[in-house]
């Protein structure tokens, strides 16, 4: 019982937040990140193209970069806190200021997609935010959760980044900017819903923290009014909600329909004298399944027994496609390698391009690794007194301007210091033999 006891006692005081938890500095800070002038308006702008970038070249670090540098956050958080606290002139305020930012945000995001001369053939980091699920609502409530958490506690740590990341309100944006650009409306309607998908329940879990933690509140002048809110989100919940689920449900029905396919595949590569040596996945019209035979014909009874196969694995007849080439004469030969030689090219290109692409990653990364043991003996005949070397790449940074200068860092263990003139040949000596411009000298004693 007594560890029981102690146990719970852990329990209580690990989760406890009430002695970490101030209300009133959280409420001066969201009311001031609500405010939009001067540099936040530039701010959102350069974030905005940033993101563009990010999006239109496929590069993830880029769109992350953009998401940490936007203000967007700061009215998304004061419309719920107005909720909370019942303020209408700061949820007036907060929501004035965060259409003005949607609109840049758009305007910004339109102007890049208009002019760029850059196209993408598998725009992957664009579409994948045109298509929100329940998934995304989850993400966009805990983030709003653990955002909300950072504004109240004493002790501010690193988690306004996190949030930033994970709700993604910037990409949605520059991808409706997208598809106003490029006259793709499914686009620039989806990447609209799953940004105010972001915003509703970010907004949300505010509201209930800030009313879980007891907020000071301002009384309703019109309670009639108070009441017209809560109900006006409640069905903006809903409105926003159902379609995500649905769009959940058809997620999971067409990873389900995948897997079943790679199944069926695999365990009918062949079937009698023919072969698949491809298939296709199509979800557009519902979920259907091309595969491409090579190979004598196929009988009646050969073809049947295909779609028995496929039902056994949950794919029907008429989500089954058989595209033949069939073998039996000299055309036939020809037509059906010709198809398989084009897919294999196509892959063997693909594949090539990867290849390429880390070798060269891997060659430039040699080029930047250091020879550690030739240092090592060199220094020990040249500088006997050093017992142990450490060296690798580093940065010097400026604290004040943020300025980044890349460096070697070599740390030595002497038994004494070693003298200033001596680390100076020692810094001299490595410089030459590294041909490093910077390079970065510490010296420890180990006696």
């Amino acid at each position: 019982m007594n560890i029981f006891k102690r146990l719970t006692e852990l329990i209580r005081e690990i989760v406890n937040i009430d002695t970490h938890i101030d209300t009133d500095a959280a409420e001066r800070s969201i009311r001031n990140n609500v405010e939009f002038k001067g540099p936040n308006a530039w701010i959102l702008a350069v974030a905005i193209i940033i993101a563009s970038v990010g999006l239109n070249v496929n590069s993830t670090p880029v769109i992350i970069g953009a998401m940490l540098i936007s203000p967007l956050m700061g009215p998304i958080f004061g419309l719920g806190l107005g909720l909370g606290i019942n303020d209408i002139n700061l949820l007036k305020h907060a929501g004035k200021n965060l259409l003005v930012m949607v609109s840049i945000s758009i305007a910004v995001s339109l102007l890049y997609f208009v002019i760029t001369p850059l196209s993408l053939s598998n725009p992957t980091e664009l579409l994948a935010r045109t298509s929100p699920t329940i998934f995304d609502v989850m993400i966009a409530l805990f983030g709003g959760f653990a955002g909300i958490f950072e504004q109240c506690r004493k002790e501010k740590g690193t988690v306004f980044s996190g949030v930033a990341i994970a709700t993604a309100l910037m990409p949605p944006l520059c991808t409706a900017g997208y598809g106003l650009a490029t006259g793709e409306f499914g686009a620039f309607f989806g990447a609209l819903y799953l940004f105010c998908i972001n915003c509703l329940f970010i907004t949300m879990s505010t509201y209930l923290l800030v009313r879980y933690f007891r907020f000071k509140k301002i009384e309703y002048t019109d309670q009639g009014f108070g009441l017209r809110t809560q109900r006006i989100t409640t069905l903006l919940i809903l409105i926003f909600l159902i379609p995500s689920v649905w769009s959940a449900v058809v997620l999971v029905k067409q990873n389900n329909f995948e897997k079943k396919v790679t199944g069926f595949i695999e365990a009918h590569r062949s079937i009698g004298n023919s072969f698949i040596y491809d298939y296709q996945i199509d979800h557009q019209n519902g979920s259907v399944l091309k595969i491409f035979i090579t190979g004598e014909t196929l009988s009646e009874s050969g073809r049947n027994n295909l779609y028995v196969y496929a039902r056994e694995y949950g794919i029907g007849e008429k989500q089954l496609i058989i595209k033949e080439y069939i073998t039996n004469n000299q055309q036939g030969n020809n037509d059906a390698f010709k198809g398989i030689y084009e897919r294999l090219d196509s892959k063997i290109e693909q594949y090539e391009s990867t290849i390429g692409h880390l070798t060269s990653e891997l060659q430039a990364a040699k080029k930047e690794e250091l020879p550690y043991l030739q240092i090592a003996g060199e220094a020990a005949v040249v500088y006997p007194e050093i017992k142990h070397l450490y060296m690798g790449h580093g940065a010097r940074i400026a604290i004040d301007s943020l300025n980044v200068s890349p460096c070697i860092i070599v740390r030595v263990d002497t038994d004494t210091l070693m003298s200033i003139s001596s680390l100076e040949r020692f810094r001299n000596w490595i410089k030459t033999r590294l041909q490093a411009d910077n390079v970065e000298i510490e010296n420890t004693a180990i006696n």
